[in-house]
């Protein structure tokens, strides 16, 4: 059977940059895969428009994996039945806790929200399954960072752009470094009305077989001063190993 060539080449392009949270531009793709420039610059520009790639644009520009081949990836999940075995557990805490939890895997420096599970009389929240928030100011993403790989966190930290979204969102680098220290100590983390004025979230980290963080759940809630967040902290800490057990996660050894 004849391979068509510029398929070939576009799935080498899509495997490199996945592997390369940095991003990837022109040049690496063109002298790792030995490809024509003008063909790579083509076949980039239209993953680019579809979603497939991220484009950062500086000096040179730079490809990083895109939204629309992680929901691809997502749906080749589900096939597997992973988020069938989480499902249940998930939906039984959120009615369990009368709160919203979410689960949500890394994306470059994102969250993506994969799963969203509301109890009886839910709270309205803004985020929706698929959509992405930044991982400095979410409960999910504070998680994800703090159990990540020292080198991954360090690419995912060093593409953050710190922004304003409440006076309590976190400033800056020294203080998002400070903040997963703590949260590592504590094992879950915070959105302490860091997105939006009247929502408090907590979250914990997932793991899976090999003990990698492969993303996090949390709960959240609209904020009350008489509310026990350090209990929730610790309730979602179970529910997220019993999560990652279900997965095949045994415990570092």
């Amino acid at each position: 059977m004849k391979l068509n060539r510029t398929t070939q080449r576009t799935v080498d392009i899509l495997k490199l940059i996945s592997r390369s949270p940095e991003g990837a531009t022109l040049d690496d793709l063109c002298e790792k895969l030995d490809l024509p420039k003008t063909s790579a610059y083509d076949i980039v520009t239209t993953l680019a428009e579809m979603g497939m790639v991220n484009v950062k644009r500086g000096q040179k520009q730079n490809y990083t994996i895109g939204l629309m081949s992680y929901r691809i990836g997502v749906n080749y999940t589900n096939n597997l039945n992973f988020i069938g075995t989480i499902e249940p557990i998930l939906k039984a805490f959120a009615k369990e806790v009368g709160k919203t939890v979410f689960f949500g895997v890394p994306s470059d420096h994102h969250v993506v929200y994969i799963c969203k599970f509301e109890p009886e009389n839910p709270i309205i929240t803004t985020a929706t399954v698929g959509s992405k928030n930044p991982m400095y100011c979410t409960s999910l993403g504070k998680v994800i960072l703090a159990y990540s790989e020292d080198e991954k966190r360090e690419q995912m930290i060093s593409r953050i752009k710190f922004t304003q979204f409440t006076e309590r969102t976190i400033k800056d680098r020294d203080q998002l470094l400070k903040e997963l220290e703590e949260v590592r100590e504590r094992g879950y983390a915070f959105d302490a009305r860091e997105m939006e004025e009247h929502m408090q979230c907590v979250g914990a980290p997932v793991f899976d077989r090999d003990g990698n963080v492969l993303g996090a759940i949390s709960m959240s809630t609209l904020y009350k001063p008489v509310e026990d967040y350090e209990a929730l902290g610790k309730l979602i800490s179970q529910k997220a190993m019993e999560v990652s057990r279900l997965l095949g996660y045994l415990g570092k050894i």
